[in-house]
């Protein structure tokens, strides 16, 4: 066999081959095969397929000479290093925010029609996206430009305690070149700037292993949609053009953010009477020159979205070099314009970080208003009662990235605020809104526990309504009351995975509701809730003084388990690969809102088994089938969805585990609604789906009239066995999300699927097939 698994092997060979694909977390090549003895036939260090050692040529060979083994030739696809690999990836920690807020784009609800209205949710998703790279940048503004070099460089006792700070003091250091205003701002610039660099590097340096893979080319297949999911669409996993141009702008925000935070506090010095004519000219035209160049970056952001109809290779360079460029060349006009001498130009109180921060949150806020009602608009064309909060699941999510946002900019100003003043209170310390945002925190907590007690209720009542049931289904077995709870309370909580919607609903709501409280007092009182509390009833005085104090408490206590978790993910490959689990279930949709999102490993993983199947199948015209465990089923689908029309009928799809419906189809209803699933039904040979009550990830597709029992098998039993028997003499663990090959039914209806199968031309669909019935 060849390295890309295209050697020409005897047509009609009459070989089964069952291409197993891992879930969230990934494992071994070993474990997968069952086997120690495995051989890598085509991929690489990221991703690749491989075989047992004794089944490399296992196509050559006369059919049945497997080693005396029966069943299909197993093939394994490994891509747990797409998502959990060096200490590098910590890093990504810091992207949390982006990841979210690029699932908002994705969480459209299901429309016909309405192309305007998708677009208009589309540009919207894009813009709070936008907001969140200049809420990033601001707050390493506040903390380089505000906190370090305006403030406590600024005034004397903070100066001495941090000797680093010393040339930067004109104090200590007897009024050196640098320690003017301006060229203070100048110098803490690099550290947003180099910020700003990490993030493009971290965006770019993923460009070569995910966005570079084209997938398969489909340029002599009729184009048609016939209501199908855009997961089919030739260009869909292929957004370089897209990202490119993201990146750009993004970039360029950040800088531009960086050069008005530099620029803007001496240009108010140079506009008070007497200030100089000459200086103020210049600041009144590098201020016009930023506004035109955000508002290109916000026509650049603005003007173009994905394209997935059509494979486009085409790259918009002088964009994406020049815009970077001219807001790079226009930071350092601003750092030069910042740093001319002015006299009598002292640093006293703080930046405008209130006015920053508060239009961030303000234009934040309106945009998740104006995507609600849009998505609300989308959804009433197509109702789908299984969607997520009625089609508001993108607005919801929108609203928590960006309060991440939000908490990860209070927690960065906070801590730092309170590293460099001590407890000595010497400088004003970060903007009054980051506080009043902080104070918050405990009344959205106080409403998310009332609700996690609701949820607690409602479990254990389900758990108790699950006793009896858990008995009849082991009716010859003597029951034991732990063991029989045991199993009950783990079906219980499996199914609070079915109350998400709820929850993350509250939690947007309540966060909109008090971040729009909190921006109004900020900007209404100009003080801290503590000091805008003083003088009224005493009870208000006292609440107000809590909720500042544990705000700030828990505030600098998360930013602190964020740093701790991020440093030890670098050290430590165990907790590396559970941040890579949260990047399995956040990443797997393209950069769509967010250029500087951690990449998509699916533009990677989808091509690679497009492109194995397709050649596979072409090569030996035997029979296939793609198993899917977990989010693998998600990858099996989408890379089904992916192939021609005439290799799709040759293949059957085995789920086990699976969200395809349960989470994809709740959340993401546009792409794996109903008629999508339907759809995929239709379009392969044959489709089978396992799941078990206890599994708190995988469910049933649920698909409409006949075709449920078609492709969904009842609940498998779980466990096997309720108590010690002959072929289970010591206790069977309950295995709910788990080792679904080792249940008997996986083997049974793995062979129904091979049946159903012809290694010439698909046959019939027939009702009474085994292969298709309902078992």
């Amino acid at each position: 066999m060849g390295a890309d698994g295209s050697a020409a092997w005897p047509e009609e060979s009459g070989t089964a081959l069952e291409l197993l694909v891992h879930g969230v977390g990934g494992t071994t090549p070993e474990k997968m095969l069952d086997d120690p003895r495995t051989v890598r036939i085509t991929g690489d260090d990221i991703a690749a397929v491989f075989r047992r050692a004794d089944d490399v040529d296992a196509e050559t060979r006369k059919s049945g000479a497997h080693d005396g083994r029966t069943g299909p030739v197993p093939e394994a696809y490994v891509w747990c290093n797409l998502t959990s690999g060096n200490g590098t990836r910590a890093l990504w920690l810091l992207l949390l925010p982006f990841m979210v807020v690029n699932l908002a784009h994705w969480m459209r609800p299901t429309a016909r029609g309405r192309k305007r209205t998708v677009r208009l949710y589309g540009l919207l998703v894009r813009l709070a996206g936008l907001t969140l790279t200049v809420l990033l940048v601001a707050a390493a503004c506040e903390v380089a430009l505000d906190l370090a070099a305006w403030q406590c460089a600024g005034t004397r006792a903070c100066a001495e305690s941090h000797s680093w700070l010393g040339f930067l003091s004109p104090d200590v250091s007897d009024a050196g070149w640098w320690s003017r205003p301006g060229r203070r701002l100048a110098v803490a610039a690099l550290v947003p700037a180099a910020l700003t660099g990490l993030l493009w590097y971290l965006s770019h340096r993923t460009w070569s292993a995910y966005e570079s893979q084209q997938p398969m080319s489909r340029e002599g297949e009729p184009e048609k949609d016939n209501g199908r999911t855009a997961l089919g669409r030739p260009g869909f996993w292929y957004g370089r053009r897209l990202v490119a141009r993201l990146r750009a702008a993004h970039t360029a925000a950040g800088l531009l953010t960086i050069a008005a935070a530099v620029s803007s506090t001496a240009a108010r010095f140079d506009r008070e009477p007497g200030g100089p004519a000459l200086l103020d000219t210049l600041g009144r035209l590098l201020e016009a020159s930023l506004v035109i160049a955000g508002a290109a970056v916000v026509w650049v952001v603005c003007r173009r979205g994905r394209t997935e109809k059509r494979l486009d290779r085409e790259l918009d360079e002088h964009l994406v070099r020049r815009l970077p460029l001219a807001a790079l060349g226009l930071l350092t006009l601003a750092a030069v314009y910042a740093g001319w001498a002015r006299p009598g130009w002292e640093s006293h109180g703080r930046l405008s970080g209130d006015a920053t921060f508060g239009g961030i949150a303000f234009v934040q806020g309106l945009l998740v208003i104006a995507l609600a009602v849009v998505a609300h608009v989308l959804y009433r064309t197509h109702p789908d009662p299984r969607a997520a909060m009625r089609g508001l699941g993108g607005p919801a999510v929108a609203m928590l990235a960006c309060a991440l946002g939000g908490v990860m900019s209070g927690g960065v100003s906070q801590r730092v605020a309170d590293w460099l003043d001590g407890t000595g209170a010497t400088i004003p310390g970060p903007p009054v809104l980051l506080t009043w945002q902080a104070s918050v925190i405990p009344l959205v907590l106080v409403v998310l526990l009332g609700h996690f007690a609701w949820l607690g209720r409602r479990t254990w009542r389900a758990s108790q309504a699950q006793l009896a049931m858990v008995e009849s289904e082991y009716p010859e077995e003597p029951k034991e009351a732990t063991r029989t709870r045991r199993i009950a309370r783990t079906r219980a909580m499996a199914a609070l995975t079915d109350r998400g919607p709820r929850l993350i609903g509250v939690t947007s709501a309540s966060t909109l509701l008090l971040g729009a409280g909190a921006l109004v007092g900020a900007l209404t009182s100009h003080k801290t809730p503590g000091k805008a509390a003083e003088g009224s009833y005493a009870f208000v005085e006292s609440a107000a003084e809590t909720a500042q104090a544990l705000g700030s408490w828990l505030i600098g206590l998360g930013f602190i388990l964020f740093v701790t978790w991020g440093r030890r993910a670098y050290k430590d490959p165990s907790a590396r690969r559970t941040i890579g689990i949260l990047w399995d279930v956040g990443t797997f949709w393209p950069r769509a809102a967010h250029p500087f999102a951690p990449p998509c490993y699916a533009e990677r993983a989808v091509p690679d088994l497009t492109w194995r199947m397709a050649t596979w199948t072409r090569a030996t015209r035997g029979r296939l089938v793609i198993s899917g465990h977990s989010q693998g089923s998600v990858l099996a689908a989408a890379a089904a969805w992916q192939l021609e029309s005439s290799v799709r009928k040759r293949v059957a799809l085995l789920t086990y585990g699976s969200p395809l419906e349960r989470l994809y189809g709740r959340w993401f209803p546009a792409h794996f609604g109903p008629a999508a699933l339907t759809a995929l039904h239709h379009d392969v040979d044959c489709w089978r789906n396992l799941h078990r009550l206890t599994d708190p990830i995988g469910g049933p597709v649920r698909l409409p009239g006949d075709c449920g029992p078609e492709v969904d098998r009842e609940p498998l039993k779980d466990p096997l066995a309720y108590g010690r028997t002959d072929l289970h003499p010591l206790p069977a663990q309950i295995l709910g999300h788990s080792d679904y090959q080792a249940d008997p039914v996986f083997a049974e209806e793995r062979a129904r699927l091979l049946g159903r199968l012809r290694p010439d031309l698909p046959g019939p669909r027939s009702q009474d097939d085994p292969g298709r019935s309902s078992a």
